[in-house]
């Protein structure tokens, strides 16, 4: 059997309703709004893997874990994303860079119906261009699969491995 995996970092309860709030600010956008339950943050996209491949994202993911200690993320931004693409694909939230993991966080907020937009004049597109301010703290990294249902994905833990204090 064959596992549709990533490791993201979930946000707490708050901060996913905040952002989830966003979604309601532009009406006019032809998009598919990511579900509030399934708003985080994308680690590293495994792609399909089997049993064996899994047991060994678990372990790898187990011993990062063990040495990482808790930090902060501040998320700052939503725009459109990626950057420079044109026409966009997604409605993105984006933060400060996490040094633990030498990566930019950016959150999928929604993903643009290309086709429809494309359809609206470029001067008529609404601008998508938030500051913003949400800061929480990380305390685990999560073992996630991603499961593809005619609604949208469906996104299990399927192991939350906690931080050293």
């Amino acid at each position: 059997m064959r596992h549709r995996i990533f490791t993201a970092i979930n946000l707490p309860e708050n901060i996913k309703n905040k952002l989830a709030e966003y979604q309601v600010k532009w009406p006019e956008l032809p998009i598919r709004w990511t579900l509030k339950d399934n708003i985080h943050i994308t680690l590293e996209f495994l792609g399909y893997i089997s049993n064996d491949e899994l047991l060994d994202v678990l372990k790898k993911t187990r011993e990062l874990a063990s040495k990482q200690k808790p930090f902060s993320i501040t998320l700052n931004k939503i725009c459109y994303g990626p950057p420079k693409k044109m026409p966009p694909k997604m409605v993105w939230v984006v933060g400060e860079r996490i040094k633990e993991f030498n990566l930019v966080p950016h959150i999928t907020l929604g993903r643009i119906k290309i086709w429809e937009f494309k359809q609206i004049e470029p001067e008529e597109r609404p601008e998508v261009n938030e500051e913003i301010n949400l800061k929480f703290e990380v305390n685990s990294i999560e073992v996630m699969e991603s499961v593809l249902k005619k609604g949208g994905p469906e996104y299990i833990i399927l192991e939350s491995c906690q931080f050293q204090n």
